[in-house]
């Protein structure tokens, strides 16, 4: 344990495998070829979009898993969890793959809730192999937080587009080239937000706090960073987030940047608004494009922040805020981190 949030594995469990699909609109964007597989059929072939959700995420840990060279069997727990109701894309997707579950909430730091307990499990001693999963699909998205898409309705500038993708990360103990060294488990923070077209500025608060935190209890600056990624403020959220920094002197500068800014191209993508979110966001960047870079040596050192916004269809109608909440994870090319 250090400080008050922050934890240091003793024995850094490594990343064996990841792998990451999207759909049509994620494959036009400027990361098309770092993704595994990109199904031009929002649907993947299934008859609701529910069902698209779950074929995916699971497409995602097989394919994960087989790159690791590590079958499902050795894969001892899964954690998983989604954006829908009752986290119904994990548990439909994973029931056929019969691996013991344990189903996690967390919006979208799901990609990084997973990490981190994954890493602890290993680190723990209660498995040597276990797997993060989760997903996220716009039209599924749409139909349970906002509107249905028949509806048409206009959408602001401050919005996002939820991501229809899904990543996996398979950690393993034997597993060498990138670790999972550290982690920071967030706070819940509400600023007050009750706008759900408006997540980036109820987030970036809670991502301020987590790195905030992670930085303090590891005696660091964000320049000991090759990269410090959160996953996903958005256009609009990762400015907010920098201003919140800048006030209390700390410049985040290149080092700093937001899965929902990388995903999609604004000029070419005008229809994005501020950018992507959704739990396949951060995981599809994290699962192909950042790891991908870490490995091939452009990065040694990444700090990756998960970002969630933990409201409901039912507290958004009563009129209750958004609360927020974001998880940190540190990345490293080596096990001392």
């Amino acid at each position: 344990k250090m400080g008050q949030q922050t934890v240091r594995f003793q024995n850094p469990p490594g990343v064996a495998g990841s792998a990451c699909v999207v759909g049509k609109k994620e494959g036009e964007g400027p990361l098309r070829h770092t993704f595994d597989f990109v199904n031009n059929d929002t649907t993947f072939g299934e008859k609701t979009w529910e069902k698209a959700e779950s074929l995916m995420m699971r497409d995602a840990f097989t394919r994960a898993a087989d790159k690791a060279g590590i079958p499902l069997s050795a894969v001892e727990t899964v954690f998983a969890g989604d954006l829908l109701n009752q986290c119904i894309g994990a548990t439909f997707g994973l029931r056929p793959l019969e691996r013991p579950f344990l189903g996690i909430y967390g919006a979208c730091s799901n990609m990084a809730e997973g990490l981190l307990m994954a890493a602890m499990h290993i680190d723990g001693g209660f498995a040597s192999c276990a797997a993060a999963v989760t997903s996220s699909h716009f039209c599924s998205a749409e139909r349970q937080y906002r509107l249905p898409l028949e509806y048409g309705g206009q959408r602001p500038p401050t919005a996002q587009w939820t991501v229809t993708g899904a990543g996996s990360v398979v950690l393993s103990e034997h597993a060498q080239g990138v670790f999972v060294t550290h982690g920071t488990i967030g706070k819940i923070v509400d600023a007050g937000i009750n706008d759900a077209n408006h997540m980036g500025a109820a987030m970036a608060p809670a991502a301020y706090d987590t790195i905030s935190r992670f930085l303090e209890d590891n005696k660091e600056t964000p320049t000991d960073y090759d990269l410090i990624l959160t996953g996903d403020l958005g256009g609009l959220g990762a400015n907010l987030l920098r201003e919140l920094f800048a006030k209390n002197g700390v410049t985040l500068g290149k080092h700093y940047t937001d899965c929902g800014v990388l995903i999609f191209d604004p000029e070419t993508q005008k229809e994005v608004q501020s950018g992507g979110s959704g739990c396949g966001c951060s995981a599809a960047v994290l699962c192909g494009h950042i790891l991908d870079s870490m490995r091939r040596g452009n990065w040694n050192r990444v700090l990756f922040c998960g970002t969630g916004a933990l409201l409901s269809p039912v507290s958004t109608a009563q009129g209750e805020s958004i609360p927020a909440i974001c998880h940190a994870v540190r990345l490293c090319t080596t096990k001392e981190g």
